[in-house]
């Protein structure tokens, strides 16, 4: 497993400030964000649009899924020495940002 180059504390606080909806998770591990639609069909179609951009990341979220609410965490398992957040996981919010903006 390749080690990928986890934030530093800076680099966080700038993800969090470029991406407010988002939240930090695990210790600062992670971050996470609620998305709520009106339906389950609308929902289901966004977390469509996510696989296929977390595809051609290479980069997969965590979600939960329930009706017409997901949750969605990031974090590069293979970050530091136990995980935790890298570019690959402001890149993947930056990109989910863009589908409900």
């Amino acid at each position: 497993m390749a080690n990928v180059p986890e934030l530093d504390e800076k680099e966080r606080e700038e993800l969090l400030k470029d991406h407010p909806d988002w939240e930090l998770a695990r210790e600062g591990k992670a971050i996470s964000r609620t998305f709520q639609f009106e339906d389950f069909s609308e929902a289901w179609g966004f977390m469509s649009r996510v696989a296929l951009i977390a595809e051609s990341h290479d980069h997969h979220p965590e979600w939960f899924n329930v009706y017409a609410k997901v949750e969605i965490t990031l974090t590069t398992h293979d970050a530091g020495t136990s995980g935790g957040l890298s570019q690959r996981d402001a890149k993947m919010a930056r990109a989910i940002d863009r589908i409900v903006e």
